[in-house]
């Protein structure tokens, strides 16, 4: 089929959108700590909390960049939206948040990944998603009702946690990932 992208793509779509997926299931599902609004809580460490989707959130990032790398952007944006999608059946409202906050920090993560992808791979990795982290957690948190005070710092490093575990994976990857001709 042609446009098809390779097996490497179609495994990175399916880890992206897993991982949008988990992330606001992990929400709604799993921590040490519950809001009045059914946010869970975990210790992400330094004594904060953050929303227990944080490192699944984390790992998005890294994921969206490998799709964007194997199959380009319209997949990526693509699996973002089908991410987005399938989370509606778990929250209507995170599912809004997660939506709008990956579309914004996406379209900030373009502006810095690509022109940075060809000067280094991992360099590109690392600032689009410190960069696109910043961007999603403040308008997620926002928009899904969240108390900045409460999530924004535990969010953020659970995230640098993630991407920090993920640069030195995505620099043994790089060789190994065609790049999208589309």
């Amino acid at each position: 089929m042609k446009g098809a992208p390779p097996w490497h793509a179609v495994i990175a779509v399916a880890v992206y959108c897993a991982s949008i997926l988990a992330a606001n299931w992990l929400i709604r599902n799993v921590g040490v700590l519950e809001l009045p609004d059914g946010t869970h809580l975990m210790p992400v460490g330094f004594g904060l909390m953050a929303p227990s989707g944080a490192y699944a959130a984390g790992l998005t990032f890294v994921a969206r960049d490998v799709v964007q790398r194997t199959a380009g952007r319209r997949w990526a944006l693509g699996a973002m939206a089908l991410g987005a999608l399938l989370s509606a059946a778990i929250d209507p409202r995170l599912a809004i948040a997660s939506g709008t906050a990956f579309l914004v920090s996406e379209l900030a993560d373009f502006g810095v990944y690509t022109p940075l992808e060809e000067h280094g791979f991992v360099v590109a990795v690392v600032a689009s998603g410190i960069v696109g982290s910043i961007i999603d957690s403040l308008l997620f948190l926002t928009i899904a009702g969240i108390p900045l005070d409460v999530a924004l710092p535990g969010l953020l490093l659970g995230k640098v946690w993630v991407q920090l575990i993920a640069a030195p994976i995505a620099a043994w990857m790089r060789p190994r990932l065609p790049v999208a001709t589309a």
